[in-house]
């Protein structure tokens, strides 16, 4: 008999955190699932550990490949899955333990493709949830997923752009237990993120609600969000990620354009482009980079002339956005480097002090 849920965990050198996180999942109170654990080419111990996990519980199923990335890992976890539901948790991440009870028991209960949940970011030092402006519980059916949720996984409008810290919040898929069905009849895939570079959840994310009738919306933290990670992908400078953004720019637009989605649709596109000037911009800031101040403003410039993003920023809904970032955005808009320039080093700078600040774009992908 096949498990209720099947719980994906891609894993490439994470032996410091790998007991945390199986020991959260063994020990939920829904019994009935299967773990994936999809060691994508770990060179350090991570490998023996879960092969030592596999004698201890027979739920534990391990999948050994060449490293070819997340993307590749969470694929080969999918079509190896046989539960009724999939979930995916990242292995320097654990969970509560009654998070899969409660949310297949949703699921099953309303019959709907997707549930989520929300979470708490946590910095070794301290806890932050993400608090989500919504009811306890929220059920979109039909048209409603597209033009409600599909949405906002695009873009944000009016209103929405005046939390940048939420652009990408919506798109994480390990909050969420997602219908097997509905991934494998659909054939829905991550795309590696050596083309996009980032949001790889966000652009599976708008495959699976555009073929989904139904999401359930838990706002219950259930998972938790290991921030403190310096190896993790969204921790580290990208020289190529304005490069690897406009590629992503390209993929959310052909679907669009291959659904007919028009309207709405490319306005939150467009505001999403603006907002990423932000998470660009403080990836240029990265502590990591070792650039100069001649070099950052150098890259600050070249940012704000691109012709996509310059065009996105003169189309942006800018009188959404509280003065803080009115201000930022506007100056941005007028393409003026400096002001940029020293925002962002604020920012940078909140953020490395109590790492509980401005988290644009770094939660999904």
């Amino acid at each position: 008999m096949n498990p209720k849920v099947s719980i994906i965990v891609p894993i490439f050198n994470m032996e410091l955190y790998l007991d945390r996180c199986l020991n959260s999942l063994l020990e939920q109170s829904l019994s009935d699932i299967e773990i994936i654990a999809v060691n994508d080419g770990s060179t350090d111990s991570s490998l023996s550990i879960l092969q030592e996990y596999t004698e201890r519980d027979s739920r534990i199923i391990v999948i050994n490949k060449e490293n070819e990335g997340v993307s590749a890992a969470r694929n080969d976890g999918v079509l190896a899955a046989n539960g009724e539901y999939i979930g995916f948790v990242d292995p320097d991440d654990w969970v509560n333990l009654k998070m899969y009870e409660e949310m297949y028991e949703c699921a099953a209960e309303q019959n709907v493709d997707i549930v989520m949940c929300t979470y708490i970011r946590e910095f070794g030092t301290h806890s932050k949830e993400k608090r989500f402006n919504m009811p306890d519980k929220q059920l979109y059916l039909m048209d409603e997923v597209q033009t409600t949720m599909l949405r906002r996984l695009v873009g944000p409008l009016k209103e929405e752009v005046a939390n940048p810290e939420y652009l990408d919040a919506w798109g994480t898929v390990w909050s969420k237990l997602y219908r097997t069905s509905l991934l494998k009849d659909n054939k829905v895939k991550f795309k590696d993120l050596s083309i996009i570079g980032s949001n790889e959840d966000t652009l599976f994310n708008i495959h699976v609600f555009y073929n989904a009738e139904s999401f359930l919306f838990l706002n219950r933290p259930f998972y938790h969000y290991w921030r403190t990670n310096d190896a993790s992908i969204t921790s580290q400078y990208n020289p190529l990620l304005v490069e690897k953004f406009e590629k992503l720019y390209a993929a959310i637009q052909s679907f669009l354009t291959e659904k007919g989605l028009i309207n709405d649709f490319g306005l939150a596109l467009n505001n999403r482009i603006s907002m990423n000037v932000l998470g660009q911009g403080l990836n240029i800031m990265n502590h990591q980079s070792n650039l100069s101040m001649r070099e950052r403003l150098r890259l600050i410039k070249k940012l704000l002339n691109n012709e996509k993003t310059s065009y996105s920023l003169r189309r942006f809904q800018l009188e959404y956005c509280p003065l803080i970032w009115k201000t930022f955005f506007l100056c941005a808009k007028l393409k003026i480097s400096s002001a940029i320039y020293f925002m962002l080093l604020g920012m940078n700078w909140i953020r490395r002090k109590n790492t509980g600040g401005i988290k644009l774009g770094t939660e999904n992908g």
